[in-house]
């Protein structure tokens, strides 16, 4: 659920990014995560990067793009790149209708179907920022499973590009903004709640597992375990066609037979891929891989 360059850093007009330094820096970002920014995002560019190079006393863009290729801390930098150009805005329970089509219609069917093959449930959240998505996605299951949680077997995969962001979702630790939109029994039952400080409680925590993934990484999608439902909300509209024909083809790759994929409200894989049959229910669209 990550999303880029929602605001903007003021960071003063002494430094400028010239035609050349962005293209340069706009492909290398590309080919290292699959994020593009497009020719009318320049200035956000300009902006995200400004401090980068104060902290590392270079002069200009061009410097920097050198510092990343050739320098020997380029790999850690490579870090605090891609937490500068992506910023996470999410919470817990985004988007409800699609949540509930979620609970009550996938899940359901996907645990139905998995009380005859070892009670085994896979799901993967892709793009998890800091962890409101799949913590979600355990507490409706503990909602639907409830005591019976014991004898299955639970594994959501979570994983971002940021370290950042996951060093945050493995704390667990979130403020009341980012429970705005969570119904008040569930704030009650899956959290300790002390004064502005919620700390998600241990039995959701456990099912949540998070990692470092790019998903430019054919290689590194490919070492998830395969999944019967695959969440990526909000991530994709920041790629070109290119890059999420790449990305829904590894999650169809992925997803056992029968398996749905869960994109943001907004995005659709219209003139991506019709490998997915999608399901319609009111408020969202679901996408099947059929068996």
């Amino acid at each position: 659920m990550s999303s880029l360059f929602s605001k903007t850093i003021s960071l003063g007009k002494e430094l400028k990014i010239t035609d050349q330094e962005f293209g340069n820096l706009r492909d290398f970002i590309y080919e290292q995560c699959g994020i593009y920014i497009a020719d009318n995002r320049k200035y956000l560019l300009e902006n995200r990067l400004g401090n980068r190079l104060k902290k590392l006393n270079l002069r200009n863009f061009d410097e920097y793009y050198n510092f990343l290729r050739y320098d020997a801390a380029r790999n850690a930098e490579l870090k605090k790149l891609f937490e500068v150009i992506t910023t996470n805005e999410t919470s817990f329970y985004r988007n409800p209708p699609q949540l509930q089509v979620f609970q009550e219609k996938v899940l359901t069917e996907v645990v139905e179907a998995a009380k005859s093959g070892g009670r085994k449930l896979r799901i993967w959240s892709a793009g998890c920022s800091t962890g409101e998505e799949p913590y979600t996605i355990a507490m409706i299951i503990h909602a639907l499973l409830q005591a019976d949680i014991a004898n299955w077997d639970i594994r959501i995969t979570a994983n971002d590009l940021s370290e950042r962001v996951l060093e945050s979702a493995r704390k667990g630790v979130y403020n009341d903004y980012t429970l705005r939109t969570t119904p008040k029994e569930i704030a009650q039952r899956y959290f300790d709640l002390n004064d502005g400080v919620n700390t998600v409680r241990p039995e959701v925590k456990k099912l949540v597992s998070f990692g470092q993934i790019n998903l430019r990484d054919r290689a590194q999608i490919k070492r998830v375990e395969r999944s019967q439902i695959v969440f990526c909300r909000n991530v994709i509209i920041y790629f070109d066609d290119a890059m999420k024909k790449q990305v829904i083809s590894s999650f169809y790759d992925n997803l056992l037979p029968g398996g749905y994929l869960i994109i943001g409200h907004s995005e659709s894989l219209h003139n991506i891929t019709r490998a997915f049959k999608p399901i319609h229910f009111p408020g969202a669209i679901i996408y099947k891989k059929e068996e």
